[in-house]
């Protein structure tokens, strides 16, 4: 077990410790009023942690408190960690970003697309292309999430048992056939939607190296970047660090709810979501990818991989918004927003919701968990709970206008 420390004072890092402060009181105020249990919030320049404050419950009815060795279910955090998972097959030359995936996943042979009507009246044609291992990565490839509620699509995925992604009692490879079974929304590579894409990736890394999901990150990512918490479930010794889930009320409190279980290997192993880390996990993780695929003398991606996977595949610099799928996407936190290889890049910094770095990129979790890293600052920025909210909480940008407004040296 590894631990986040401190590991030099914010002035020397070109931060205000004063304006760090106020980040920490902001969060702390949440949860001393109940919206939040507790918090983990780390800030380094340059490789060094900086700002590290662990405040509140871990588990509320226990008095358990929040530590920096406390693991969290990171959920959507554990999509970058598969994007550079497919990244390092393809320097191995296993597989091509444009490969089309049914090489390996025949299943997605013959895709066809949505074409008209509704239920049992859905019309489809066949797609004009196929799917590429790149519209994955970049969720254009037209699959969907069954919690939309926005597009007749979305309602195939809820009547094939895919509320939650998974067919009650699937494995990965079953899950990726019914996917297979159900047409695209749209045509792949001519809208945004985020969806169940990471899931196939998956699938795709696990035929492509032969091993699970879980053994391939385990032997590639988490051992040689010492992420030594990281992983699809955790063991008896590790069970009591776990951050009890919360779901936010209609009266703005927070209650505990059902989440990952995390005890015992898991039948289906999500490359979407399935991920529990620690802070120090975390930290390792975004810093590998500030450093442009290295860390500690280990080269894990080269740096054009990792330049890749940072940059907007948007068309024409398009933004989350306008290229997003509608209605689903068309809300104002997406302005100024690209996308890379399962993560959000600022495109425009005039734009977006709250102050972040031309080039900044990183992605959130359903827990209210989230990441950045800010390469024009050299900046990291991770913060933790465990609270599934009902929208009414602004965490993240909030977080980015206090971060920011403690960066002193640009």
């Amino acid at each position: 077990m590894a631990e986040l420390r401190q590991e030099v004072d914010p002035g020397e890092a070109g931060l205000d410790a004063r304006a760090l402060d106020r980040l920490d009181r902001h969060f702390a105020h949440y949860a001393d009023i109940g919206r939040l249990p507790g918090f983990l919030v780390s800030v380094a320049r340059g490789g060094r942690v900086a700002h590290l404050t662990a405040y509140g419950h871990r588990d509320v009815a226990a008095g358990l408190p929040v530590e920096p060795d406390t693991l969290w279910r990171i959920y959507s955090m554990t999509k970058p960690v598969t994007a550079v998972a497919v990244l390092l097959l393809a320097e191995e030359g296993r597989l091509s970003l444009d490969d089309p995936i049914d090489r390996h996943l025949p299943a997605f042979a013959e895709p066809r697309v949505y074409a008209g009507g509704s239920g049992d009246d859905v019309r489809t044609r066949p797609a004009d292309g196929p799917i590429r291992v790149r519209h994955l990565l970049t969720h254009t490839a037209g699959l969907t999430f069954a919690f939309y509620h926005s597009h007749p699509v979305d309602a195939l995925y809820r009547a094939a048992g895919l509320e939650s992604s998974v067919p009650p009692g699937a494995d990965l490879a079953e899950t990726i056939d019914v996917y297979a079974s159900l047409p695209l929304q749209f045509e792949p590579g001519t809208r945004w939607n985020y969806s169940v894409a990471s899931n196939v990736l998956g699938r795709l890394i696990e035929v492509v190296s032969g091993q699970p999901l879980d053994a391939f990150f385990a032997e590639r990512i988490f051992r040689p970047l010492g992420m030594t918490d990281a992983g699809f479930h955790l063991t008896p010794g590790q069970l009591p660090r776990l951050a009890e889930l919360y779901g936010e009320t209609e009266g703005g409190g927070i209650e505990p709810i059902a989440g990952l279980p995390l005890r015992g290997r898991p039948r289906f192993l999500s490359g979407s979501g399935g991920m529990a880390a620690s802070a120090y996990d975390y930290h390792r993780f975004m810093e590998m990818l500030r450093r442009r695929g290295e860390l500690d003398g280990v080269r894990l991606l080269s740096p054009a991989s990792v330049d890749l996977m940072s940059s907007n595949h948007l068309p024409g610099g398009a933004d989350l918004r306008a290229f997003g799928a509608r209605p689903a996407h068309d809300e104002p936190g997406n302005e100024g927003l690209g996308f890379g290889f399962n993560v959000s890049v600022v495109v425009d910094p005039q734009r977006t919701q709250s102050p972040a770095g031309l080039g900044a990129y990183g992605w959130s979790g359903v827990a209210t968990t989230t990441f950045w890293v800010d390469p024009a600052r050299d900046l990291t920025v991770q913060f933790m709970t465990q609270v599934r909210p009902r929208s009414s909480l602004k965490i993240f940008p909030e977080l980015r206008q206090l971060v920011h407004e403690a960066v002193t040296e640009e």
